[in-house]
């Protein structure tokens, strides 16, 4: 299991950083071993299928590029954090100079709000699900989550002012 959970992982890294811009100091593989000792200590029989296993381990990347950025910014007194594009969000395109700090304060503000809205853009950003793969993991139609999309990702934007599209 091991292996199969390693190499998911590492795709899931993988294709995040395809489309980083140079100067991060977390690299794919620390943040895979990251993931992996947060993912470690869960029960992995609730994991039903490959898209609940993404789902997871979303969620224990998230926390380890959040973990590392706000050590980065400790460092910089939030010196030299970009701002937030989210056109393209949850498209490989997307990540190019997204400040995970301004990000992670406004999906915890979203979660505290409408928790379904604040997941789907997890997933889709963090796992790189499709909406038809939300849908499954979240048990609701495509239907809803294209409409939790648009809906959280206006707020967002909202949120993050009219500079991050």
């Amino acid at each position: 299991m091991f292996e199969d959970v390693y190499a998911e992982l590492r795709a899931l890294a993988a294709s995040w950083w395809r489309h980083r811009k140079g100067g991060e100091t977390l690299q794919p593989t620390a943040l895979v071993h990251e993931a992996y000792l947060k993912l470690g200590s869960a029960d992995s029989s609730r994991w039903t299928d490959e898209e609940h296993f993404r789902a997871t381990a979303a969620t224990a990347m998230r926390h380890a590029l959040v973990s590392h950025a706000r050590g980065k910014g400790r460092d910089k007194r939030g010196g030299d954090w970009g701002r937030v594009t989210l056109s393209g969000l949850g498209e490989e395109s997307g990540t190019d100079g997204i400040d995970l700090m301004a990000l992670e304060e406004a999906l915890t503000k979203l979660e505290s709000l409408h928790q379904r809205h604040g997941r789907v853009v997890e997933l889709r950003f963090f796992a790189g699900l499709t909406e038809p793969q939300i849908a499954r993991v979240l048990g609701v139609s495509e239907r809803t989550i294209s409409t939790d999309w648009r809906a959280a990702r206006a707020w967002l934007l909202n949120e993050l002012g009219p500079r991050a599209v």
